[in-house]
């Protein structure tokens, strides 16, 4: 299956959009606890294809990513939420320029992070609610505690 090869800038970086629609998809993917292999076999791709959408390295077709958004039990507006303004700029055209940030942004987020998503992942199969209740009370007291 051919790849959906995108037009750099002219830094030779991502195109900022396919960049945050590839970690929408990371989100989702790792939220439900699915492997890359697991997401490429549900949508006909391999990992490493699975990959390069992550990174937007690759940029995602209008029917891929409405399959994805089927197999990942999203609307395909949620790929597009959270969008800073800088990249959707008015008019829905794209700003340029700003890819690096936004990668920085994105490796600096904590949501982003695998630990992050496994743990909420984790305290949400927590069924009793009293017992999640305290485990987010302890967890904001260690917080408090380690902070001053």
């Amino acid at each position: 299956m051919p790849e959906h090869k995108q037009p750099v800038s002219r830094t030779g970086k991502p195109n900022p959009v396919d960049i945050h629609v590839g970690s929408r998809v990371r989100l989702r993917r790792t939220l439900l606890g699915l492997s890359q292999e697991k997401l490429g076999e549900a949508v006909g791709l391999t990992f490493q294809q699975i990959q390069k959408y992550e990174r937007g390295a690759n940029r995602i077709g209008a029917s891929r990513l409405y399959h994805l958004s089927r197999v990942l039990e999203v609307p395909v507006s949620f790929f597009f939420e959270e969008m800073p303004p800088e990249i959707s700029g008015k008019g829905g055209k794209a700003a340029t320029g700003f890819a690096e940030r936004i990668q920085e942004e994105f490796s600096a987020d904590p949501l982003a992070k695998r630990e992050t998503l496994e743990l909420v992942r984790a305290y949400y199969r927590i069924k009793e609610p009293n017992v999640r209740k305290r485990l987010f009370d302890l967890a904001k007291s260690l917080a408090a505690a380690s902070n001053g």
